[in-house]
């Protein structure tokens, strides 16, 4: 039983791995977008958030599922969607929205005294989110970073539901193979790999949040003020 779990855990941690690169990136778009108030754009990133929160997930993976072949099919890609495929599309948009109001509170929450004081040393808005807004929100946005990451885990099991193989499904194909003689013991070896999995989730941000407790405000206005005396 152990051994076939394991090898489904490797479709399981890639469209895992997926959905958070790929979810990164629509947050950093859609929050860059949300934050700087661009006309129409900003609206459609909005409405993209509040897609990616209010449907349940589950709904979005088939969304994703019946959904995209539809579009593909019109430029003549009918095939071009397996389960994994929408699987990994479905959660990345759902964690990149979900991830987008981690990191758009995150910006707001720095004082506007450190956008002004960046402003007046005369940074663009790359220059003042890399070097003094962006570290400070890094820090505040790292907690709920992290419980985006344990619920993207989570949900990650929905993907049975699409006829994904990943490691929940191969449990059910255990059970039925062996008409459910052994459903306890396998469910808790379920627990035990997701739990591991977040447990080490949970070390990794740990440790960035350790590594970055040094932004904090005072150590920005510090070092805008050694900027501006250079």
């Amino acid at each position: 039983m152990i051994p076939e779990l394991l090898s489904a855990l490797p479709l399981t941690l890639a469209i895992m791995f997926v959905a958070l690169l790929v979810g990164f990136v629509l947050a950093l778009v859609a929050t860059t977008f949300r934050v700087r108030r661009i006309a129409v754009i900003s609206q459609l990133a909005d409405l993209y958030v509040s897609y990616a929160r209010s449907v349940p997930v589950v709904l979005q993976l088939f969304v994703a599922f019946y959904g995209l072949p539809l579009v593909t099919g019109l430029f003549g890609m009918d095939d071009f969607l397996s389960a994994t495929t929408a699987s990994m599309v479905g959660l990345s948009l759902y964690h990149g929205g979900y991830l987008s109001e981690v990191m758009r509170p995150a910006f707001l929450a720095v004082e506007r005294g450190q956008h002004d004081a960046a402003d007046s040393l005369g940074y663009t808005f790359r220059q003042k989110l890399t070097r003094v807004i962006g570290p400070q929100a890094v820090h505040i946005a790292l907690p709920g970073y992290g419980n985006a990451i344990i619920y993207l885990i989570h949900n990650v099991a929905l993907v049975m539901y699409i006829g994904a193989a990943d490691v929940m499904a191969t449990a059910h194909l255990i059970m039925e193979r062996d008409y459910n003689q052994y459903q306890f013991g396998t469910y808790l070896v379920l627990a035990g790999i997701y739990s591991l999995l977040c447990l080490i989730a949970w070390i990794i941000v740990r440790f960035f949040e350790l590594r970055h407790a040094k932004y904090t405000s005072k150590t920005a206005s510090a070092k805008i003020k050694f900027t501006a005396n250079v």
